[in-house]
């Protein structure tokens, strides 16, 4: 067996570059030297395999897709056996989408195209050395609370998509932590030094996304008087979190797909298109897999974004938490008044955790600091968290439906969710048009509209209430 050649300097990171062809290993040699980097090169998954039987400690492993003895995805899965932290990255063909995805679900840290581009590589290696331990380092912000097996699960799934750059879909329902997870996953991975961009894609109005996105050039409209920057280039070796993706319409979606798949925008009237190096993590409270199947998600776009799912819990699911939960929000809440938190009877403790939670923890957020406002007491008890009695059909029979008085921030919210129907029916479910027709901005409507859990693909088929 031939021996792996070493170059660079021996107190340096070691690299480990395996790829069959000799120009294109002494290229990456070549480069990653100049980095101050040691480098041992190998032609093919068994001299690899032999390497790290030994002893030396690789910081990185930079693998051909194609090899003589197999494929690159076999050592992909091989270092992850070896449970030692190794990050593994991927060159694949140009344009070669399915293999690019196939090796980030495998294990692969991220993916480089061929012909390599140099500014690329170094990027891809900077990350990957910069890694975090192991173990998740201390949020920067709120942190996921919880022991409950649901939330264990997410946060150790967390901790793994942390360690690589694949896209991740993080699906769950409104008000259940997707960003705090986006977050976390940046906060503890090799980007956590640069941004972490949000973006509401349900809040951007149709004729902006582009210019919003990929940013614009001088004179490229009316109004451009100036270059600018969008949300790729600001994210710029960041993460870009694209929150309610779902809500993106379908020229924009294409124009998406390619900026993930080449790593490289346009700019509205620009004549080229600039590299980029960004993560991107998607969610929506919408099932993408139904929406593909209606035609309103392109099913190519759904496949790069979906590369990992991270499914958040609802809270239901998590009611042994609420008490830690509840007793953090109420402590951040005194935080900032400048006071001592307030305290939960045991009687509203119990019908916390006895209660459903339809918007999750935003909605527990809510009923505290309402509580806290409205009780004016030291502690908090069942009548001041003021929780919305459940409401089973399967409860109520025929000769007592009318029979209960309607509180009346239900019946308020009857009136506001007939209102918001009627404008979405007369508008043909423009959003845009139904909050001018309103007489509230775009954003308003749209928190309403999550508030009262009006879904477009549900309210197109539910009649306004009487």
């Amino acid at each position: 067996m031939k021996k792996a050649e070493k170059r660079g300097a021996p107190r340096g990171a070691q690299v480990l570059v395996v790829d069959d062809e000799p120009d294109i290993r002494e290229l990456l040699e070549l480069t990653l030297v100049k980095m101050g980097l040691g480098v041992a090169s190998v032609g093919s998954i068994a001299e690899a395999k032999e390497l790290l039987k030994g002893e030396e400690q690789y910081a990185l492993c930079l693998t051909d897709m194609r090899l003589a003895d197999g494929e690159g995805l076999e050592l992909v899965r091989h270092i992850a056996s070896l449970g030692n932290d190794l990050p593994v990255a991927v060159i694949t063909a140009y344009g070669s989408a399915e293999n690019a995805v196939a090796a980030l679900k495998a294990g692969a840290f991220d993916y480089v195209s061929k012909p390599v581009g140099l500014e690329q590589l170094r990027a891809l290696v900077k990350s990957a050395l910069s890694l975090p331990d192991r173990v998740m380092a201390p949020a920067k912000g709120q942190q996921l609370l919880g022991s409950s097996q649901p939330l264990a699960q997410a946060r150790a799934m967390i901790a793994k998509l942390a360690r690589t750059q694949a896209p991740v879909y993080i699906s769950g329902e409104s008000g259940s932590g997707k960003e705090l997870a986006a977050r976390l996953i940046h906060d503890n991975g090799a980007r956590r030094e640069a941004l972490f961009v949000p973006v509401n894609c349900g809040a951007i109005p149709e004729n902006l996304m582009e210019s919003e996105f990929f940013g614009y050039k001088k004179g490229a409209f009316t109004g451009a008087a100036e270059d600018r920057d969008g949300f790729f280039q600001a994210a710029s070796g960041g993460t870009l979190f694209l929150d309610e993706v779902a809500d993106l319409p379908l020229p924009m979606q294409v124009k998406l797909l390619r900026a993930i798949q080449e790593k490289r925008v346009r700019k509205v009237g620009a004549t080229q298109e600039d590299p980029v190096d960004v993560r991107v993590i998607s969610a929506t409270h919408q099932n993408l897999g139904e929406l593909v199947s209606a035609g309103r998600f392109r099913q190519d776009l759904f496949y790069r974004l979906n590369v990992i799912e991270l499914v958040m819990p609802p809270l239901r699911d998590c009611r042994e938490d609420v008490p830690e939960i509840s007793n953090a929000i109420l402590a951040r809440l005194a935080a900032q008044a400048g006071g001592t938190p307030a305290r939960l009877s045991p009687q509203a403790l119990e019908e916390l955790q006895r209660y459903d939670f339809p918007g999750n923890i935003r909605e527990l957020e809510n009923i505290l600091e309402r509580a806290v406002a409205l009780s004016g007491a030291d502690e908090i008890g069942v009548d001041d968290l003021r929780l919305a009695p459940p409401r089973l059909e399967a409860e109520r029979g025929p000769d007592n439906a009318t029979s209960g008085v309607e509180t009346l921030p239900d019946y308020l919210d009857g009136l506001e969710r007939k209102a918001i129907l009627e404008a979405l029916a007369k508008t043909g479910f423009n959003r845009t048009a139904a909050a001018k027709l309103l007489g509230i901005t775009f954003r308003q409507l749209r928190y309403r509209m999550q508030r009262l859990d009006i879904r477009e693909d549900t309210a197109r088929s539910e009649k306004p209430p009487a």
